[in-house]
């Protein structure tokens, strides 16, 4: 049985968040969000979350949402961006070095603090580095660490520095991940992926992190706003509806990053096929790399007059739209780069009541949907084609039954569920428990 919070509650009120968050689109800057709004609801004081000052983000060329279309955070949630430390001759570092001080600073002020990174590079290394320092210098100190892993983490640089025998940086991370207090990963599918690449890495040199991992990560899927998903005011989704075009419409829906992927070509191939065009718009939604690529084949597509690609959708309306599509369509698939590790997208669209998810097997995305979804094989437009018909084809009774369905099964994933799972584990790692 799960430890109690409260264990850890009792003394601990501050909760520092680590992250890439807003206005960046990623699942983490969702997670952030939710967890911190989570914190104040369950006692917690001083929440804070440290991230990236916005010039920097814009500089890497993460894809971001508008400014103006980022929803405020509560009162009691501080967002502090620090500044970089030292001039031109600084070549690199000098935004880690900023985040570095001021996580410094926190840690020693004598307010007993738990710190949540999210994304092991470099969030979770600046916190390793930050609590070296700090106990070095003597001041009070009482931090609690919990690191949280995605698959990235180990796609862009754990497997990378594998397959390129550069071990030194693959054991920075790993020792890193391991120095905190709790070690969480996105999915069991993120945790297996973790273990195998350890395990190679301890084959070609010694060491022994495969057993460590194996032994020490605990799965916390990410943490959804559930309520704001299923209490959307009909009026507010009408008016969406409205401004979109879509009043009185039925459409198929694409909503994340526009990325390979994602695949977005899959899916545009297999609109094309399905004969359903003259019922069903097709809405391709979200930012990234590949967006003028999706345009374009948007535009290259013999039905370009029914499908929409929107790239400035804001937090306000991505419930209303979910809410609203026939089906809500992510084929995703297994790249070098990228391998989709949960699919919060896919949660969002069934907490919001939309379409059924047509999806794929990739990665961690069946612990995602469960038994909700419409699987199709990965890179088959074909099958995505007859899912599509098979959705149009559904009686009233027939969609809202799987809606409903596919509704009970995300609930689990509310933030507040999330964060006590958390600080669950959290209690363990006090009481001598692997964690």
């Amino acid at each position: 049985m799960m430890p109690a919070p409260e264990v850890v509650l009792e003394r601990y009120r501050r909760l520092v968040i680590v992250v890439r968050a807003d206005p960046v689109i990623c699942g983490h800057s969702v997670e952030a969000r939710n967890i911190a709004e989570a914190a104040l609801q369950r006692g917690f004081t001083d929440v804070r979350i440290l991230s990236w000052p916005l010039d920097r983000l814009e500089a890497a060329g993460l894809p971001l949402k508008p400014l103006d279309g980022v929803q405020p955070y509560s009162p009691g949630i501080t967002v502090e961006r620090p500044e970089p430390v030292g001039d031109y001759r600084v070549v690199d570092g000098r935004w880690y070095a900023g985040l570095v001080g001021r996580l410094v600073e926190l840690f020693t002020d004598g307010i007993p603090t738990i710190c949540l990174s999210l994304y092991l590079s470099p969030h979770t290394t600046a916190v390793t580095d930050a609590l070296t320092v700090a106990q070095r210098v003597g001041l009070p100190l009482d931090v609690l660490t919990i690191a949280e892993a995605v698959g990235s983490d180990i796609t862009n640089v754990i497997r990378d520095c594998v397959e390129k025998d550069r071990y030194g940086a693959a054991v920075h991370l790993l020792s890193a991940y391991l120095t905190n207090d709790c070690v969480l990963a996105v999915s069991r599918y993120t945790k297996e992926l973790i273990v195998a690449e350890a395990a190679e890495l301890d084959a070609r040199h010694g060491t022994s992190f495969a057993y460590e991992c194996r032994r020490r990560i605990q799965v916390s899927y990410p943490a959804l706003d559930t309520a704001s998903y299923r209490s959307i005011p009909l009026a507010e989704a009408d008016a969406v509806m409205a401004r979109r075009g879509l009043a009185g419409e039925r459409y198929v829906l694409f909503l994340s990053r526009l990325v390979k992927a994602k695949g977005i070509a899959d899916l545009i191939a297999g609109y094309e096929r399905s004969g359903i065009s003259d019922q069903v718009r097709l809405i391709i939604a979200g930012q990234g790399p590949q967006e003028m690529q999706v345009r374009d084949m948007a535009a290259a597509s013999p039905l370009a007059e029914r499908i929409t690609v929107l790239t400035d959708v804001d937090d306000d309306e991505k419930p209303a739209l979910m809410r609203g599509c026939t089906a809500f369509v992510l084929p995703t698939l297994p790249r070098p780069e990228f391998v989709e590790t949960f699919g919060i997208a896919l949660v969002e669209n069934m907490l919001a009541g939309g379409g059924p998810v047509i999806t794929t097997e990739t990665g961690g995305v069946p612990e995602a949907v469960g038994d909700t979804a419409l699987i199709v094989p990965v890179s088959d437009p074909d099958a995505i084609a007859a899912a599509l018909r098979s959705v149009v084809a559904m009686t009233q009774e027939e969609w809202v039954a799987h809606s409903n369905k596919a509704v009970d099964y995300a609930l689990q994933f509310d933030r507040a569920v999330v964060l006590d799972t958390m600080l669950g584990y959290l209690t363990h790692s006090l009481e001598g428990v692997a964690c």
